[in-house]
């Protein structure tokens, strides 16, 4: 179990935050397959900031992500920049609903701070795991956060820049001394992307340097991948991303493990009309066109594993509306 803040995890199992991934659809399917808490897709915190400033009405965009219904909680919205006041402003008016767009019904359980995207449009602007290399600023930027706002801060890190300058566990308490209630650590470095293989020993010493929870994350695809983590290096949980893409199964698979209970993995039929449930809503939110367009990688990665995948998958990227993707879909069941 994890307690954070006001922040209960029974089983101490999120998911990650997925950028044009982790979606209201997709955080709603993980959770009713076991997940205790998600993370939105991130926010950028200037972007939130300049759109309440406009002079003339605009969609948000920014405001969208930020949205959080009563049915997904609880999940924190994850907020990325470089500038404490942009991302201290941002956390306020998420906390509060302020801000233009919001079509929030609750305020989320906790403000995430991104400092592990290693993409290079974020880390070029010192955004992401770009704050490895400057702690102060890292430090900075937490502590500004929670004192705009009242709800547990989150934080997830990598193991460092580069392997040259690892330093999860130094960051780690700059953080806690900060204020944070949370802390994820990938165990990879930025300049390790998501090539395969994950230090776990970063982690464990992570978590051995901090007395807030500690949450593993990085190349858990199985309930086995799962529970060698905790065991491994005493994490109280674990976020997991790529490992639910199509598989959000994997969250009741790890719960059954953990109580040491044998595991029935969904048949077929059940997987796929979990996808179809998942795409229907991705329709009903953001619209056909680029519902079913967001959709198609999702019920690629739901094929994987079945019989004639390759060629659904082509198909699938080919469809130009849902019925047609329910017609394929409902072809492989």
């Amino acid at each position: 179990m994890i307690r954070f803040g006001n922040v209960i995890l029974p089983h101490g199992l999120a998911l990650a935050p997925l950028a044009g991934v982790s979606d209201r659809a997709f955080r709603r399917v993980c959770r009713a397959c076991g997940a205790d808490f998600s993370v939105s897709e991130m926010v950028s915190a200037k972007a939130l900031c300049y759109e309440q400033k406009a002079k003339k009405a605009v969609r948000s965009v920014t405001g969208l992500l930020a949205s959080v219904h009563a049915d997904e909680t609880p999940m924190a919205v994850q907020i990325f920049g470089h500038e404490p006041e942009f991302m201290a402003e941002a956390a306020r008016l998420i906390t509060a609903n302020e801000y233009i767009g919001c079509v929030s019904e609750v305020p989320p359980s906790a403000i995430d701070i991104n400092m592990g995207c290693p993409v290079k449009k974020v880390t070029g602007n010192g955004e992401g795991s770009a704050l490895l290399k400057d702690p102060r600023l890292a430090g900075e930027i937490v502590e500004a956060v929670v004192k705009a706002t009242h709800l547990p801060v989150t934080v997830k890190i990598r193991a460092g820049w580069d392997k040259d300058s690892i330093n999860a566990v130094e960051m780690a308490q700059i953080i806690e001394a900060a204020g944070a209630s949370m802390i994820c650590v990938h165990g990879r470095t930025r300049e390790q992307m998501y090539e395969p293989g994950v230090d776990r020993g970063i982690i464990s010493a992570v978590k051995a340097a901090v007395r807030i929870p500690v949450m593993g994350n990085g190349d858990i695809y199985t309930a086995a991948d799962a529970l060698s983590m905790m065991q491994e290096t005493g994490c109280d949980g674990v976020m997991i991303a790529r490992g639910a893409m199509g598989n959000p199964w994997i969250f009741a698979e790890i719960r059954a493990a953990l109580s040491g209970e044998a595991y029935v993995y969904p048949s077929a039929a059940e997987r796929f009309e979990t996808a179809l449930v998942q795409v229907r809503e991705m329709i009903s939110e953001k619209g056909e066109r680029v519902g079913v367009a967001e959709a198609k990688k999702h019920l690629a990665w739901y094929c994987r594993g079945i019989d004639g995948a390759a060629a659904a998958r082509s198909r699938i990227m080919q469809a130009e509306g849902y019925q047609e993707l329910e017609s394929i879909i409902r072809g492989l069941m």
